[in-house]
């Protein structure tokens, strides 16, 4: 008997915390298909008359496919050099233990406690004339992943046998041997994992862009959307379009590598 209200109590929470993540989207989706009186009402029910050419006003005026780009580009270029670098990073800090090394390990990881302070980011990048430039804003993207990625998969790496490593080296392998063709494909769940959550981080991103770039062909299709909604602040089916778009792309990535997320995370998490 207590088994069974105690199951029924969980699928109710699990039912509730679905009810609570889902209604948004709909609500969004939905109204984002009613004509424009019926969208400002923001109702859950269905449109009494379905607009799918919606999108491709929204697509067309709202400068999306510019910010698909450009959200393309920071995020794509960002997470490849940012989760590659710390695989490297984190290798030999796990390997090769030494005094500095596990003080670099431990300094670096503090980034994980404290914000981003975004007035000395715009000085640094002011200074190196990077302001307002877009490698100037993927060298911020790839500052702010270091922490969590050192720390998932230097963790990681520490789970692995060394015996592989001196089993590689007696064999010929050089260091950048060792990483690339014994260590990297036995962290393929970690980086994988890293390389997903950071490019859903910075395609969401909206405070990165809005304080680093002053001009709308820099804009990713977070701020596309924001500027958008400062145009068409009344027209509410066109703001709900253009936010389900901007989505999209974040939602595909992740159900392509879900598979990957938990075991990446469980692994990357172990205590040494």
């Amino acid at each position: 008997m207590k088994k069974t209200v105690s199951n029924v109590l969980k699928h109710l929470v699990c039912i509730s915390l679905c009810i609570v993540v889902i209604l948004p989207f709909y609500m969004v989706f939905i109204n984002s298909l009613k004509p424009k009186a019926e969208a400002a009402r923001m109702s859950l029910a269905l449109p009494t008359e379905w607009h799918f050419e919606t999108y491709l006003e929204v697509i067309e005026e709202a400068n999306l496919v510019q910010g698909f780009f450009n959200s393309l580009t920071y995020a794509g270029i960002s997470t490849t050099i940012g989760v590659l670098g710390c695989a490297m990073a984190a290798f030999v800090m796990a390997r090769n233990k030494t005094k500095i090394n596990n003080f670099l390990y431990y300094f670096v990881i503090c980034g994980l406690f404290f914000p981003i302070n975004y007035v000395t980011l715009v000085k640094v990048l002011q200074t190196f004339n990077l302001a307002n430039t877009k490698p100037g804003i993927i060298i911020a993207f790839i500052s702010s992943m270091i922490p969590f990625c050192i720390f998932t998969i230097r963790n990681f790496i520490s789970s692995i046998p060394v015996e592989l490593d001196e089993a590689a080296i007696i064999d010929g392998c050089g260091p950048l041997s060792l990483f690339f063709k014994v260590v990297a494909p036995l962290m393929k769940p970690t980086i994988v994992t890293c390389f997903i959550l950071q490019f859903m981080g910075i395609w969401s991103d909206f405070l990165t862009p809005l304080y680093l770039s002053n001009s709308s062909k820099m804009y990713p299709m977070t701020m596309a959307v924001y500027q958008f909604f400062g145009k068409n602040k009344n027209w509410w089916h066109f703001v709900f379009a253009d936010i389900i778009l901007t989505c999209i792309p974040v939602i595909v990535v992740y159900l392509i590598g879900q598979k990957y997320i938990i075991g990446g995370m469980t692994s990357g998490g172990v205590k040494e």
